[in-house]
């Protein structure tokens, strides 16, 4: 997701900007932005919105149902990195979806809640 690692944001300013993407009984649970692009975790799903192009008013959504991630890693920042990862793997996808968090993020959560997610919908 870019370059620039992503911060946590408020799950309601999610909500109001990309409500019209969510479905009825949809909640989003945990959200991360950076310069441009968002990811956010809901209680169905994993969804990326890229922005694209110079002036942004090309967005694309990708949506991934947590039954589709069949492995996760979330890695915490070291002394000299500067942010956590976050790689998600899909079915049918050769690479992991890679998400850099900032490092203030705490990576313990994103793996709790992943867990409780993914493995859920088993």
């Amino acid at each position: 997701m870019g370059l620039f690692s992503s911060h946590e944001v408020d799950p309601a300013e999610i909500r109001e900007k990309y409500g019209h993407a969510l479905i009825a009984g949809e909640e989003v649970l945990a959200a991360f932005r950076s310069l441009r692009d968002t990811a956010f975790l809901t209680n169905f799903r994993f969804v990326l919105v890229d922005v694209q192009g110079i002036t942004g008013s090309k967005i694309s959504f990708r949506s991934v149902p947590y039954r589709s991630i069949t492995s996760f890693s979330v890695e915490s920042a070291g002394t000299f990195d500067l942010d956590s990862d976050l790689h998600l793997w899909v079915t049918g996808q050769p690479t992991p979806m890679t998400l850099k968090v900032s490092r203030n993020a705490d990576p313990a959560a994103i793996q709790r809640l992943l867990a409780e997610l993914v493995l859920a919908k088993r």
